[in-house]
């Protein structure tokens, strides 16, 4: 074949010629579609769900520079405890069932698709008050470190703290 244009020498070598490729997400709506570009890769996800009937059961399904993302599922009865989630934010997006989250301005129902963006320090507790299981996905940003509990409002108990290693949403 004959052209009249050809190329000398490998063109991606010249980084100055190509986009710029970001390392992640750089804004919270950029995380959030991750968690729902995640969400939608049901494929990916389904196989690794377990219940567990003592605690909730969790997997850490991804992790890149300056975040992490953890699946959850979440029986009837089970609940995070009133919790923050240190100087992480986060997106917290249920993927199956129905979860309630009790903030400062009363609960609030996420159903199946339902996103939550919060901000560090931001205080919550997430229960399944449902009949069936469910399962959410939290990205956090950057990756969670600490999680501290508070009181719960209802019996003003003393502040607890979670294992570590274990993720809330």
């Amino acid at each position: 074949m004959n052209s009249d244009v050809q190329i000398a020498g490998d063109p991606l070598a010249i980084p100055h010629l190509l986009p710029p490729v970001p390392a992640h997400p750089a804004t919270v709506a950029g995380f959030a579609g991750l968690a729902r570009s995640l969400a939608a890769d049901r494929a990916a996800w389904a196989p690794l769900v377990r219940y567990d009937a003592t605690t909730r059961w969790y997997h850490r399904l991804r992790t890149g520079p300056g975040y992490e993302v953890w699946l959850l599922s979440w029986v009837p009865g089970q609940g995070s405890g009133r919790h923050d989630h240190g100087a992480s934010s986060g997106v917290l997006t249920v993927l199956e069932g129905e979860l309630t989250e009790h903030a400062e301005d009363g609960p609030r129902t996420l159903t199946a698709g339902a996103q939550r963006v919060f901000a560090p320090g931001y205080v919550h507790e997430v229960v399944n008050d449902a009949l069936t299981p469910a399962v959410s996905l939290h990205v956090y940003f950057p990756g969670l470190t600490n999680m501290p509990m508070h009181p719960s409002q209802a019996t003003d108990a003393g502040a607890a703290t979670t294992p570590p290693g274990v993720p809330a949403p």
